[in-house]
């Protein structure tokens, strides 16, 4: 297990760079985060084991058990729709919640933080594609949202993620990407420099993902494989 995810590493950091390249950008602006959902905690361990410092989950009482294990190794990603049921449990596990989508969670997850005696970092989903079985908030919504989050005293809005379009037209997958980034430029406005996180891309898109300017891509198929 650990030589194949070792080398799924290796091609896949490769991809990325010339994927930057192509698009005149630093590779080392973008962080990979390593999509651990539905995959044991011995290929999470193998992961970090080959350098991989970002897991991203999907579910909290799967990842929990990873957490446990695996700790302060690694830095700890929700990835997932979160009900606000699950929030409190969410804030205090992870670093980082990539799928806050409403106030109502927005405002969950900073009571449960302040419980917690921290400061959570969090991401604003944007549902750019418009596809109805997709969560995130509608972009044209996206400015009062990123209001409303950074009025809160123990969230930190980071920037904001986007799910690519189920489709294989690049083109289809470019504009959504690009309305992702103008949500992206206006969070920088409403918030300032603290916006520097655009997280898109995933195991089929992510070249096009960098091209159009993310700085974070969630990959799990790619290092890991199928999922079971």
């Amino acid at each position: 297990m650990l030589a194949h995810i070792k080398q799924n590493i290796a091609d896949l950091i490769t991809r990325i760079a010339r994927a930057a390249e192509k698009a005149g950008r630093d590779p080392a602006e973008i962080t990979l985060v390593a999509v651990s959902k539905n995959h044991p905690v011995e290929a999470v361990a193998a992961a970090a084991e080959c350098g991989l410092t970002v897991m991203g989950e999907s579910r909290v009482q799967e990842a929990a058990p990873k957490i446990k294990r695996l700790g302060e190794a690694v830095t700890w990603h929700m990835i997932g729709h979160l009900q606000t049921n699950k929030a409190g449990r969410a804030a205090r596990l992870f670093d980082m919640i990539q799928s806050v989508d409403s106030y109502k969670l927005a405002s969950v997850l900073d009571r449960a933080a302040g419980e917690a005696g921290k400061r959570l970092d969090c991401l604003l989903e944007v549902n750019s594609s418009g596809e109805s079985a997709k969560y995130g908030i509608a972009p044209v919504n996206a400015s009062g949202l990123i209001s409303g989050i950074c009025a809160l005293q123990n969230l930190c809005l980071c920037g904001v993620m986007t799910i690519g379009p189920f489709t294989d037209n690049e083109k289809e997958i470019r504009n959504a990407f690009r309305i992702t980034r103008n949500v992206f430029d206006k969070a920088q406005e409403i918030a300032g420099d603290g916006i520097t996180v655009l997280s898109m891309g995933m195991s089929d898109d992510f070249e096009t993902a960098i091209d159009e300017g993310s700085t974070m891509v969630r990959i799990g198929t790619a290092i890991f494989g199928s999922r079971g």
